[in-house]
């Protein structure tokens, strides 16, 4: 059904974008973490292409729940780095493979929390942000996690802001990324059947996330970044080497 091999592997997909989407539409980011990893054991083919085809719905969704608390000028900052991001993964994907990548733009992801946990604070400067759309176009497009780049500068800011910004921002970037994939061969009929597939768990995610977001709300959205930042950093590294 819809590109799957049983029933069963599409019932297991679906629960896993559900909660992938649930954690999304709570912290601000995450589903690609969650869901990346399991979902390519389950079926290579759903990596990258139709998970990145999937969330366009939820990102867009999200976007506009929170619509009035987006920072537009640190989105413009941030989508300045992304494209150039963008066009250099999808040609270091075919090119030179994922698992090199993996590693060193995992690594840049882990210091980061690594020097977020200490005493220094990264301030939202216009080369920071410049900087983490690029490593966040990278890592987007080669691996569908481009969240913790750009989502370690927001984990000060309250929950609405960090959730209607990166959402906005991931909705952009997804739409780069999809055209990306398709100019080098990643992205056809099969994958966006695969993704249709998908939407049911992303719809009852998204609802569920009305509630999760409302217990981050009370204190907890930088403390859930900075540990999915932290696992995405990790996940990344460890693709890479083994």
């Amino acid at each position: 059904m819809l590109g799957f091999a049983s029933f069963s592997a599409w019932a297991v997909a679906t629960a896993i974008v559900m909660t992938g989407a649930a954690l999304q539409g709570s912290a601000g980011f995450g589903f690609a973490l969650l869901s990346s990893p399991i979902l390519a054991l389950v079926d290579p083919r759903l990596v990258p292409g139709p998970l990145i085809v999937a969330v366009t719905l939820l990102l867009g969704l999200t976007a506009w729940r929170e619509r009035s608390a987006v920072d537009a000028q640190g989105l413009g900052w941030v989508l300045g780095g992304r494209v150039p991001g963008t066009v250099a993964g999808a040609f270091a994907l075919k090119a030179l493979g994922d698992r090199a990548l993996a590693t060193a733009l995992g690594v840049l992801v882990l210091l980061a929390v690594v020097i977020s946990l200490g005493r220094v604070r990264l301030s939202r400067t216009r080369p920071l942000l410049l900087f983490a759309g690029f490593v966040s176009g990278l890592m987007g497009t080669t691996a569908a996690l481009g969240g913790p780049a750009v989502a370690v500068l927001y984990q000060h800011e309250r929950g609405p802001l960090v959730r209607a910004t990166l959402a906005t921002y991931f909705l952009i970037g997804a739409l780069m990324s999809t055209v990306a994939l398709v100019l080098v061969g990643r992205l056809g009929v099969l994958e966006v059947t695969l993704a249709v597939g998908l939407l049911p768990g992303i719809g009852l995610g998204f609802v569920a996330s009305r509630w999760t977001s409302r217990w981050l709300d009370q204190g907890y959205t930088r403390a859930a970044v900075l540990v999915i930042a932290g696992l995405a950093g990790l996940s990344s590294v460890l693709h890479g080497l083994l």
